[in-house]
């Protein structure tokens, strides 16, 4: 999942929607600080209310991210996708078609949830608005193994910069993608790439219902580890 599957339940709850995203915020802004769930649970009932739904968030995150994971309709698409980023690359192109295929079932799929309603990522992004990165900043700290710094600065460049809404086009997609690809030290993908997604879309948009079956009534705290 990534930001918008994993948040679009969420819009009405700012900092719950910030938990929501922080283990994606962290895979940018520092990769070994890593915030678990159980790093999270024994918050999840602070007296702090905004901290308290901050720590639910992140929890959801995880508890979401093992049932989608796990489902058929992701399987099928992600191998889909894999073979096809496959026959476009290099034949040893070690483990860049699986990532590929991971991703861009995910980062497809918050395409088509902002087709299929318009106003969702707006209500998205007005939401984190209302959230303090600086406060954020000093919760991670607390909440994991070690500080995330920077991570204050990054919520308001995410914020600024709105590049979800970058995943509706082809062409600004694979543009994306390769910072991912930089992020995580993989060779540039080529042009070509671009003609996957458009059929792409279309597979993802048909197994939504599918992808978001298993899409439980948000919980926290003991439930989360069931």
């Amino acid at each position: 999942m990534n930001y918008l599957a994993h948040g679009y339940r969420f819009v009405d709850r700012p900092y719950f929607l910030a938990g929501a995203a922080l283990p994606d915020w962290l895979n940018v802004v520092d990769r070994r600080c890593r915030v678990r769930s159980k790093h999270v649970l024994p918050w999840c009932d602070s007296e702090d209310v905004a901290l308290a739904e901050f720590a639910r968030g992140a929890a959801q995150h995880h508890f979401d991210d093992g049932w989608f994971h796990e489902s058929q309709a992701f399987y099928e698409l992600s191998w889909q996708l894999t073979c096809a980023f496959r026959e476009r690359l290099n034949p040893d192109d070690g483990m860049r078609p699986s990532f590929l295929g991971h991703i861009v079932v995910e980062l497809l799929l918050d395409a088509v949830l902002h087709e299929q309603s318009p106003g969702l990522l707006d209500a998205y992004y007005d939401a984190l608005d209302q959230v303090d990165p600086t406060e954020i900043e000093r919760w991670v700290a607390r909440l994991a193994p070690r500080p995330a710094t920077g991570l204050g600065r990054f919520i308001e460049l995410f914020r600024q910069s709105r590049f979800l809404y970058d995943y509706a086009d082809d062409a600004k997609l694979c543009y994306r993608l390769n910072q991912v690809m930089r992020r995580v030290g993989l060779p540039a993908l080529p042009e070509t790439i671009c003609e996957i997604l458009a059929p792409a879309r279309v597979a993802v948009a048909a197994r939504v219902p599918e992808l978001l079956a298993g899409a439980p009534t948000p919980i926290h705290g003991e439930e989360l580890t069931r």
